[in-house]
């Protein structure tokens, strides 16, 4: 669309993501303002890009600033009206490029291009969007869209519906935008209606999620978020308000994500007996329980358990001041228990045990006995001193 409000020229963001337009991040993001100097929904801009484009015979690489255009594809606004300067005739709507800089750069030629009704222009959008998925998948049958067909269909079931696009290139899901404002009761919720239906491929959902930012600021999350392949209704979202103030939601706001996955859609098989597994029938709570307490036929029996311990706990046990132990470990009613003893002190514990039963004569050497002799006789001549003066 050629618009002479507009001050930039501008793409869809959606445009890009379909078709894979490389997009460049703008230094500074920026607001789009209406005539009444209101922000638009179609803001801020973030992105933008340099992308090819043919209007007739007219070819050029035009710079465009991304943005949320709910209507239109591309808006050509006074910055390509002044590069371009091309005479238009709006009864007749007919563009020429005239211009010196058309003439010698931009035309292929003839210098006259007619516009295209809107109807028209969007039946050849959508064939030009999926004409890559039928090409390699083959024509689609009267019925509808073979078990085959990887394209995921939009349909606006009212003109003001936004059809649901990416953040990033990269991003999961396609964010969802509401038809109507709609108010939300803290600790309630509501159903937002979004206007669109979706096709979905075969052995294929739509999961229906929250937004990052909703959930984090506003406690907003979603229910019921089951999108089936064979659905063909407006796609609603229940909000769900977990937090204690109310929560309004604006016509255009983005209130969910849908996230294309694939299932299996095998059917179920009843049979009269199950493969045994090692788990069996232990229920809730038996996933906490260690896979060796799992016997068939019989009572799980308790088994020790070790607990972690990490390297900086560990070392902090051992270590007491400067002065660094080992550990010690004994089994205390079913569980082990770590003590930490001091170098010399277990060392003298264990020399004292290993001593007890030995003959001190044993290892004094031979020429040195002679000597115990007269200890030994000291030894009791204090005893006896001692006894004699308790009495």
């Amino acid at each position: 669309m050629i618009d002479l409000g507009a001050t930039e020229d501008f793409i869809d963001r959606e445009v890009c993501n379909k078709h894979g337009i490389k997009m460049i991040k703008a230094k500074n993001p920026r607001e789009i303002y209406l005539a009444d100097g209101k922000p638009s929904a179609m803001g801020p801009v973030t992105h933008m890009t340099k992308v090819p484009m043919d209007i007739s015979s007219h070819r050029e690489l035009g710079t465009c600033q991304v943005a949320n255009l709910q209507n239109h594809q591309v808006i050509l606004g006074m910055t390509w009206l002044r590069e371009h300067n091309p005479t238009i005739d709006w009864n007749d709507k007919r563009i020429t490029f005239n211009s010196e800089r058309c003439t010698t750069w931009c035309l292929k030629s003839s210098p006259v291009a007619y516009a295209v009704p809107e109807q028209k222009a969007l039946q050849e959008d959508l064939i030009t969007r999926f004409s890559k998925i039928q090409a390699k998948n083959g024509p689609m049958a009267k019925s509808g869209p073979t078990a085959n067909d990887e394209g995921v269909r939009v349909m606006k079931l009212s003109a003001e519906a936004s059809v649901p696009m990416k953040g990033t290139a990269r991003a999961a899901g396609h964010d969802l935008y509401a038809i109507k404002g709609t108010d939300v009761p803290a600790r309630g919720q509501a159903i937002v209606g979004t206007g669109i239906a979706i096709g979905l491929p075969h052995n294929t959902y739509g999961r229906i999620a929250p937004r990052s930012s909703l959930a984090v600021k506003h406690r907003l999350m979603t229910n019921a978020g089951v999108l089936d392949s064979d659905y063909r209704g407006e796609v609603k979202v229940v909000l769900a308000n977990r937090g204690e103030q109310p929560y309004r939601v604006e016509k255009g706001d983005q209130i969910a994500q849908v996230i294309i996955e694939k299932i299996d859609n095998r059917e179920l098989e009843e049979v009269t007996q199950l493969d045994d597994t090692e788990r069996g029938d232990q229920g809730l709570g038996s996933s906490n329980t260690t896979m060796g307490q799992w016997v068939k036929g019989e009572k799980a029996k308790p088994k020790m358990e070790i607990n972690k311990i990490s390297a900086r706990a560990f070392g902090q046990f051992y270590r007491k001041g400067g002065t660094t132990g080992i550990l010690r470990w004994d089994e205390v009613d079913n569980e082990i228990q770590l003590e930490a003893i001091n170098i010399s002190t277990e060392l003298a514990i264990r020399n004292k045990k290993n001593n007890e039963d030995q003959d001190v004569r044993d290892t004094v050497p031979r020429e040195y006995h002679h000597l115990l002799d007269v200890f030994e006789k000291e030894k009791k001549r204090q005893y006896h001193h001692t006894e004699q003066a308790s009495t």
